[in-house]
């Protein structure tokens, strides 16, 4: 359980914070009071804590701001929901619903399989030593999708890492001022490789490899990384900040190289 939903207090701490947040500058008690449905009196209980703490600032008129340590705690709180969300929806709801998953040999309905994921897909067998089991629900043959129910135990899964290689925007020399050389020996361990940008799918292009995933890409290392799957993604230096923000949020490990020719 995240710490913000152990109390009514953290709870209410966070919801003011976020109204904060999303009207300020210089938002009134008022104003969040109102939003959230309860009174003046009670919100000002909460943002004395929250002045005190250094997360919230007034301007001496009953206005209030987010600090940046303000900022810090919300996205930290915002990325422990998501986490807690994410184990729900994955592990809690998969308890009473049905699963696909493929067939690692001809199963039968109602037979007890071991489940496991590899390269970010669940497989199901009757030889697996794993502690994370289901029932299936139908015959299946090898390497057909099977629905397995009634999962039982853990899947082992930890998150894949994500390597940033940061290449030039066009203006400072493109695919022409990469540093190819690292670049092929990076892609010779990558277990999936995107691109995002038109200079980063031709510095692929130039070694021989098209990526397997353009549109998309900084969402697909993303789901990728939370199934278990490491990844490569060549990105022009303009789209860096945001990607590596992006990465951050959902609390990814990632190493950025920069292939700029020195």
């Amino acid at each position: 359980m995240v710490n913000i939903l152990k109390s009514k207090r953290e709870s209410s701490r966070f919801q003011i914070l976020v109204e904060i947040a999303a009207h300020q500058p210089n938002v009134r008690q008022k104003e969040v009071a109102e939003s959230l449905g309860v009174t003046p009196q009670a919100i000002s209980e909460y943002i004395k804590d929250l002045v005190a703490e250094g997360l919230v600032v007034s301007d001496g008129r009953m206005r209030y701001r987010t600090t940046k340590e303000g900022v810090e705690w919300l996205l930290e709180s915002a990325t422990d929901l998501k986490r807690y969300s994410r184990y729900v929806m994955e592990d809690v709801i998969s308890q009473v619903s049905v699963w696909p998953a493929i067939a690692d040999e001809d199963l039968n309905e109602g037979e007890l399989v071991s489940l496991e994921m590899r390269g970010g897909f669940l497989y199901a067998n009757r030889e697996g030593k794993n502690e994370a089991t289901g029932v299936t629900i139908f015959d299946a043959k090898a390497g057909e999708d099977v629905g397995v129910s009634d999962l039982k135990g853990m899947i082992p899964l930890g998150n894949g890492t994500i390597t940033v290689c940061k290449v030039p925007r066009v203006q400072l020399g493109g695919s022409r001022n990469v540093d190819v050389e690292i670049l092929s020996s990076v892609l010779n361990k990558a277990e999936m490789v995107g691109a995002l940008g038109v200079e980063a799918l031709i510095t692929l292009r130039k070694l021989n490899r098209e990526p397997d995933v353009f549109f998309g890409a900084r969402e697909s290392v993303v789901e990728s990384a939370f199934h278990g799957v490491s990844s490569t993604i060549v990105c022009v230096d303009e789209h860096v900040p945001n990607l590596l923000s992006r990465l951050e949020s959902e609390g990814l490990t990632y190493e950025l190289l920069d292939l700029t020719k020195a």
